[in-house]
């Protein structure tokens, strides 16, 4: 699997939870952007020839409000400098405001075949907290709209919002499976430094339900999902078989992709060794570094084996499926018992948050659901 990430930097407002590298802009000049993208895409196709491209996906920002022919231009220059997998799967991200969904036949024109709509709640109320600029009713247009243009689509909810109880949550759930495609992702509020929400939850302005409120909406979520044939195949992630998003699990596999934009980041394997990439994050000084480089990256970060191996085991262990413990010794030389004691994962398994066999290494459901002291112990 070899993923392309292209990273739209904007976005008509800053949603008040948001704290990816998203900007707003009044003018943006969608020649310029086509051009850098097309030039940092030559560079990286340079430095991967061996490679043949499995998927590609349009992330931001909201790649939305980029118009169709900025995505052609940019699939164009992919399909130029690298072999594409015939079932190669090219999503777009979107917003449902009735702007952004009219332009789906013209993003379908430009090679995408797949869109993942940021619906987020199914209520105006909650729609506004969450500085939302659509309502339900364009919600679900835009998904009428997605699932009349496009093969496979997806759409993203918010849950663990203020006052929200668990009745409410199934309730809305088992109302969005009136509208599901094969995927849904259903992502828990988290409070992240540095934006609006951080601030108005430390002065006291709102809460959100505690660890165990949380946990239960977690539990509810697995619930109704698998009852209606969208089992998690990663933690935040559901799906019908064969409906599974190819590009994350490009990354929940561990292997290498391309991170095309303003603060994107990328994996790849150059010459047998491991590097990270990162784009400047700011997209003025990402244009003038492509205009004079070629490429607007940061300097590779050369990724040890002992770094590989706990990016491995974090995102695998995200994945219902588990790792293989062959990926170990492909990226690192060494097997699993190299890193981490015997005594450590037989303590986990008598938990029940871990199970081992002479292939592979898969976390429960209760292991995913608490992963992050899963993992804190394990790579202590």
């Amino acid at each position: 699997m070899f993923g392309i990430y292209i990273h739209w930097p904007f976005c008509a407002s800053k949603c008040p939870y948001c704290d990816f590298n998203s900007h707003v802009r009044q003018r943006i000049d969608q020649h310029v952007w086509a051009d850098a993208y097309t030039r940092e895409i030559e560079h990286y196709a340079a430095l991967t020839k061996d490679k043949i491209v499995t998927s590609v996906f349009f992330g931001g920002g909201t790649p939305s409000l980029m118009e169709p022919d900025t995505a052609a231009t940019v699939i164009a220059a992919i399909r130029k400098h690298w072999p594409m997998a015939n079932d190669c799967e090219i999503t777009l991200e979107a917003n449902p405001t009735s702007i952004e969904a009219d332009k789906f036949a013209g993003f379908r024109a430009a090679g995408i075949d797949r869109v993942s709509v940021g619906v987020q709640a199914l209520n105006d109320a909650d729609l506004k907290f969450l500085g939302r600029q659509h309502s339900k009713d364009q919600a679900l247009r835009a998904l009428d709209i997605a699932r009349n243009t496009f093969d496979r689509y997806s759409f993203d909810l918010i849950y663990a919002r203020p006052n929200q109880t668990p009745q409410a949550w199934e309730t809305e759930l088992r109302e969005a499976m009136n509208y599901a495609g094969g995927h849904l992702s259903l992502y828990q509020l988290t409070i992240e430094k540095g934006t609006p929400f951080y601030t108005q939850y430390s002065r006291g302005d709102f809460s959100i339900p505690t660890n165990d409120e949380g946990g239960e909406l977690y539990e509810i979520t697995q619930r109704v999902l698998e009852d209606h044939g969208l089992p998690a195949y990663e933690i935040s992630n559901h799906a019908s078989e064969g409906q599974q998003s190819r590009h994350n699990l490009t990354y929940w596999r561990y292997y290498d992709y391309v991170g095309i934009g303003p603060g994107a980041h990328g994996r790849l394997t150059i010459d047998g060794n491991k590097v990270g990439t990162r784009g400047h994050r700011a997209p003025e000084i990402w244009l003038d570094k492509v205009a004079k480089n070629g490429h607007g990256s940061h300097p590779y970060e050369a990724i040890d084996t002992d770094q590989r191996f706990a990016e491995m085991l974090m995102m695998g262990l995200r994945l219902r499926e588990g790792i293989k413990l062959s990926r170990f010794t492909e990226e690192t030389g060494q097997s699993l018992d190299t890193y981490i004691p015997q005594t450590k994962f037989q303590s986990m398994i008598d938990e029940g948050y871990i199970t081992l066999t002479d292939t592979t290494i898969t976390a429960t459901q209760d292991g995913r659901q608490r992963l992050n002291g899963l993992l804190s112990y394990l790579l202590a």
